[in-house]
């Protein structure tokens, strides 16, 4: 539960400002002001915003602390810090799956964050992802063989990056390299940000900072229109030698026992 109406509330009176001249500063109306500081409504994201860079706070702070007397800021990194995430759900109020295409993951840097840019996205479900939070994202290039370009991962957002597991596979998306999907090298290191590896092993691993990330999202599925060749038929001479191969090791085994 957010402390957004008590830390509205504390902060206005502590500038000295009534809720019509809190409301004249913000351009909105006096009465949303009293809604917001009655917990009966919450600021929608561009005004939360407003609102944190006015009094000089993270929305984070702003929305997750108990801003009082006794409130101190701290010092916090950006990259294990809550995030704000915006989301688009259905007529009974769950959860879409936006998908991100290669064509939009330019925009997606700038509109991540956004309410409006995110709605926008095309959206789907799916009945085993029904809890959680999921996004979808077409990847492109041949760094993640045998998965093809064009194939589409669907990730579950990751609020902690401490706890990202070595191994696996994640979308990562950064300033300066935008939408990846890599697998992770080493645990999360708040000085050094992310190995991302390739296992396609003709693309090197390197590194992405932790001021360079902006959201990571753990691979749960894919979906592909390439589907998998048969399985190729054993051929005579293979059969032939494997054969052999038996015939050999049972006579090994037959000496050994004598």
């Amino acid at each position: 539960m957010s402390n957004i109406a008590s830390n509205l509330k504390y902060l206005r009176r502590k500038k000295s400002l009534t809720q019509q001249q809190f409301a004249d500063l913000m351009e909105i109306k006096r009465a949303s002001v009293g809604a917001y500081e009655e917990d009966r409504a919450e600021p929608k994201y561009e005004l939360l915003k407003k609102i944190a860079e006015y009094y000089e706070l993270s929305m984070d702070e702003l929305a997750n602390d108990t801003i009082d007397e006794k409130w101190k800021p701290v010092a916090r990194s950006n990259a294990s810090n809550l995030r704000v995430l915006s989301i688009s759900v259905d007529s009974d109020d769950r959860e879409n799956i936006e998908l991100v295409p290669v064509k939009a993951s330019a925009g997606y840097l700038n509109g991540y964050a956004d309410p409006e840019y995110v709605a926008d996205l095309p959206k789907f479900s799916l009945p085993m992802f029904n809890q959680g939070t999921f996004r979808a994202f077409e990847i492109k290039g041949d760094s993640m063989l045998p998965l093809t370009s064009g194939s589409i991962i669907i990730g579950e957002y990751v609020e902690n990056w401490h706890d990202i597991k070595p191994g696996q596979t994640y979308v990562i998306i950064s300033k300066n390299d935008g939408v990846v999907y890599k697998r992770i090298a080493f645990k999360f290191k708040e000085e050094k940000g992310l190995k991302l590896v390739s296992d396609n092993k003709v693309y090197e691993p390197y590194w992405v900072e932790s001021d360079d990330l902006l959201e990571i999202w753990k691979a749960k599925a894919f979906i592909s229109t390439d589907l998998p060749e048969p399985t190729q038929e054993p051929t005579l001479e293979a059969l032939t030698s494997m054969m052999t191969q038996m015939q050999k090791t049972i006579t090994a085994v037959v000496e050994n026992k004598n």
